[in-house]
């Protein structure tokens, strides 16, 4: 038996304890929509892309990684892993350095890759190149967008760092990965103060004022603004919410947003198109294309960086 929200009266939810999904006959929220495809080959159907409801037996670490971060992510860790992430806390590192360090990593919560994720990153970063040469910063923006996970190897479990990110502070978006059920044992699910459609939060606030869970997204934004980086707002607006996909797929939070946020949307819905679909066998030559990154970098993001 799982823990379920029940409307009880408007902006307010019950938690009840009810069967999953499956048992329902509902459609897990994750299912339902996904980016429209970029126009280039994908290695496979679109529709087996972001698949969490038919996971093969050496994929469950992706399942067990959400139930995780669903029952651990709370608005108090979140606020308090905002707190303990300064400049400096990790070290000083140029982009290269740090792109090297996350080559360590593989995501445990991503279905469609077991690559390291500087090989993402990269597949991410050409394929964006291919589809915008005028827009040379959006390219960077694929390259660096999870050199956040850098924390997975620095002491925080990967259900603190990498998925799918949500709004903590308030009534739970309902297409959430893995559903509501998913957060049986978090506390905040039971605490008045967050049952509320808007919670801790005014109407319109804007996303810069609520507290998503945390994870590498909000930390690399952090990172790039406090260390002064040139990029757009659009770029760094992309970094800081390309996991917040019950928002920028499903509309999930809109009633939290700011006129700012909705004039981004459509930039973070194109950019996880191309984080999400360059995924696959195909692998750049790293060697022929960093010299293109690293001008990038120079322009934008130059020298060590406070991490």
């Amino acid at each position: 038996m799982l823990l379920l929200a029940t409307p009880e009266s408007e902006g307010m939810f019950r938690f009840v304890l009810g069967p999953d999904f499956t048992t329902m006959g509902l459609e897990d929220p994750s299912e339902i929509y996904r980016p429209k495809p970029p126009q280039f080959e994908l290695d496979k159907a679109a529709e087996n892309f972001r698949d969490y409801e038919n996971l093969e037996d050496d994929m469950c670490r992706v399942r067990d990684t959400y139930y995780e971060m669903h029952k651990n992510q709370t608005y108090q860790f979140a606020c308090s892993q905002r707190e303990k992430y300064k400049p400096g806390i990790i070290g000083e590192y140029t982009i290269m350095e740090m792109m090297e360090v996350v080559a360590k990593i593989v995501d445990e919560s991503d279905p469609d890759t077991s690559l390291p994720n500087n090989i993402h990153m990269y597949q991410t970063a050409e394929r964006i190149r291919e589809a915008y040469p005028d827009h040379p910063w959006f390219a960077l923006v694929g390259l660096i967008h999870d050199l956040g996970k850098v924390l997975a190897l620095h002491g925080e479990p990967q259900w603190a760092v990498v998925g799918d990110i949500f709004v903590t502070g308030c009534q739970l978006g309902p297409s959430v990965v893995f559903g509501l059920p998913s957060f049986e044992g978090n506390p905040d699910v039971i605490d008045e103060r967050f049952m509320t459609k808007y919670g801790v939060y005014r109407p319109n606030c804007g996303l810069e004022n609520v507290v998503t869970s945390w994870g590498h997204d909000e930390y690399m934004y952090q990172v790039l603004t406090r260390n002064k980086s040139t990029l757009p707002p659009e770029g760094l607006y992309m970094i800081r919410y390309h996991s917040l996909y019950p928002w920028h797929h499903h509309g999930d939070y809109d009633y939290l947003c700011s006129d700012t946020d909705r004039a981004m949307l459509p930039w973070v819905q194109k950019f996880s198109s191309f984080d999400l679909y360059s995924k696959g066998e195909k692998i750049p030559d790293v060697a022929a294309v960093k010299p293109f990154y690293e001008d990038l970098i120079a322009k934008y993001c130059p020298g060590k960086l406070l991490w």
